[in-house]
């Protein structure tokens, strides 16, 4: 591949010559037409872009992105992104996974990715549930859930994926939806912005298997009431007419009626820097503490900075060769005794 003037690129630039095999009306449709509609943005040639996946309907991205990349093994993404971006830091690396691929048998990969921060931008398309084994329950879906491995209803107790992401210290935490490109595509271009890994989780309906699961969210006719965009700065006011607001009463969040005598100045102001309100954005919508029904946060729930594991690395390896000299592979894998063995 040829360097280009990153200028000059489109979205058809990013575009394969492979069908896209994925069931008509999926949601990953959009979300890899979002990508490829950023990607010309963000000021990286394509040969210094890479995208990995694992395994599922989402990690046949590779083969759609007119870059480098690699489809690689179940729940093991993260892993080879972390060993690429550590020998090439210089690369823009991007993780495609599921809710299976990543909270399942990826699950420790994925904790360990974030707490070491290294900077790549780590994709988790969410539909709750396995679409590419046909319709078994994942780590996300609802308690009760009846599929083809629970026809009694699951009695698993679900991950939420954010605030696991919090919990594993993730420097960039964002949610974003298939159905909402606009959106999505300003999450995509605030994560390749962060110097860190990014986590973004990606709510993506399966029509086949878990259709509607998200259409509350989604659907014109819900999506106002139950949908808030948060903004760093801004007051979080949601609804049709903007008549709905959040509002802290300590740390536990409640709707107000702006129409009703609420003033938008006591309304909670969204801070991305702050950890605390963060967790609570991140479990807004399953507290059972809350008795209200309270909107879903999209957008950009947490941002901090702290130094990257593969710019640490690169440090301590030059401060151990300024002080030590380069090493000798030879004489270190023979050690210091060495036996010579001579013939009888």
């Amino acid at each position: 591949m040829s360097t280009e003037t990153t200028s000059t690129l489109t979205a058809k630039d990013f575009a394969t010559d492979q069908e896209v095999r994925w069931c008509p009306g999926c949601g990953d449709y959009s979300i890899l037409a979002q990508v490829q509609k950023t990607l010309p943005n963000i000021g990286v040639p394509r040969e210094n872009i890479v995208f990995i996946s694992g395994i599922g309907c989402s990690s046949r991205f590779p083969y759609y992105v007119n870059t480098y990349g690699m489809h690689s093994i179940h729940g093991r993404a993260a892993a080879i992104a972390s060993g690429l971006k550590a020998a090439r830091p210089e690369l823009s690396v991007w993780i495609i996974s599921g809710d299976g691929d990543s909270l399942s048998i990826g699950g420790n990969h994925l904790i360990h990715l974030l707490r070491r921060n290294f900077d790549v931008n780590l994709l988790l398309f969410n539909n709750q549930i396995y679409g590419l084994t046909k319709g078994q329950y994942s780590p996300t879906s609802e308690q009760k859930k009846i599929t083809k491995s629970t026809p009694v209803g699951s009695i698993d107790h679900p991950f939420n994926p954010s605030a696991l992401a919090l919990g594993a210290d993730a420097s960039f935490v964002a949610r974003s939806m298939d159905r909402d490109p606009k959106h999505l595509q300003t999450t995509l271009s605030r994560s390749h912005q962060h110097k860190g890994s990014s986590f973004v989780e990606i709510y993506q309906n399966c029509n086949i298997f878990n259709d509607g699961a998200f259409e509350i969210f989604t659907e014109k006719t819900t999506k106002a009431d139950n949908v808030l965009f948060v903004e760093h700065g801004k007051p979080m006011i949601f609804g049709a007419t903007q008549n709905k607001g959040i509002k802290l009463d300590g740390y536990k969040p409640v709707m107000v009626h702006l129409e009703q005598g609420a003033s938008a100045d006591d309304l909670w102001i969204h801070d991305e820097t702050d950890l605390y309100k963060a967790q609570i954005l991140t479990r807004m919508f399953d507290d059972p503490t809350i008795e209200e029904h309270l909107p879903r946060p999209f957008g950009v729930l947490y941002e901090t900075q702290r130094p990257c594991y593969e710019d640490l690395m690169t440090a301590q390896i030059e401060e151990i060769i300024n002080t030590k000299g380069k090493g000798n592979l030879d004489k270190l894998l023979r050690g210091n005794e060495v036996w010579e063995i001579a013939e009888n």
